[in-house]
């Protein structure tokens, strides 16, 4: 039995080769979801979908940069054309610079916005214009915490994020009469490599759950990172048939360290 309504949807992921993306594919394969994995990233890419292809899953890979608008449009069109109807888009794909907005240089800024706000339009515009006609469809933004809470040296970061979450609301408010939900999936500090590089010992995630007066950072209630699985949990639900009726949503998954703000 599918209880959650997604079994034989076509669903495009970005950010899929590794982290939160690479979880999010894990999740909806077994669920019987027919996934397109879209990554920059073409070695870790093919080596996943590799893997669960193996495994007898249904995947394939998608080569495209969604901060380059002509990509975004072709692969939603092979996409389209090879698999089926898209009726899943869950927006993963971002990159993070950090450095005091002083010292921030104008690459690092148009770069995490490039990828973080202009990808998740490109690729939403792409995929919700072919939803529109056919009257349904469900896209999940994986945004950040960091999109309501100021964080020292995030700036670009946290701006981008709030920018997807924003833009995610609003199409959300856009589809609603073709009942097409949009809904925000906002993560905390969850074990990942983009999570690892910022530490700077083999203390990392202790001093992250353990919280900065220094760095106004609370820490993690919880008292445990977030393993990418609990975000793609996350991502399902809101993907899913038992969301039917949940738009416009920001689901925050951090343990508690923003205090739902």
């Amino acid at each position: 039995m599918d209880q959650w309504g997604i079994a034989g949807k076509v669903a495009l992921v970005t950010g899929a080769a590794q982290g939160i993306g690479e979880a999010v594919i894990r999740a909806f394969v077994k669920h019987g979801v027919l996934v397109a994995a879209v990554d920059r990233n073409d070695e870790r890419l093919d080596a996943l979908v590799s893997e669960l292809q193996g495994q007898g899953y249904r995947v394939q890979s998608f080569l495209a940069d969604v901060a380059n608008r002509t990509q975004v449009d072709e692969v939603v069109e092979k996409v389209e054309q090879s698999l089926g109807p898209i009726e899943i888009l869950v927006n993963v794909a971002g990159i993070l610079r950090t450095g005091p907005v002083s010292s921030l240089t104008d690459q690092d800024w148009e770069e995490v916005f490039k990828v973080n706000a202009t990808g998740v339009f490109y690729v939403s515009r792409a995929v919700s214009r072919r939803m529109i006609p056919r009257r349904s469809g469900a896209i999940v933004t994986v945004s950040s915490n960091a999109a309501t809470t100021p964080r020292m040296s995030m700036a670009a970061y946290a701006a981008s994020k709030a920018a997807a979450t924003m833009l995610t609301k609003c199409l959300g408010l856009e589809l609603a009469p073709y009942h097409i939900r949009c809904n925000v999936v906002s993560p905390g500090s969850t074990e990942t490599d983009m999570q690892r590089a910022m530490w700077t010992d083999d203390n990392g995630a202790n001093k992250v759950i353990a919280g900065s007066l220094e760095e106004y950072r609370l820490g993690i209630p919880l008292k445990k990172l977030a393993q990418p699985s609990d975000i793609a949990d996350a991502v399902l639900f809101l993907a899913s048939e038992q969301s039917r009726h949940i738009t416009l949503h920001d689901l925050r998954v951090d343990g508690g360290a923003t205090l739902d703000s």
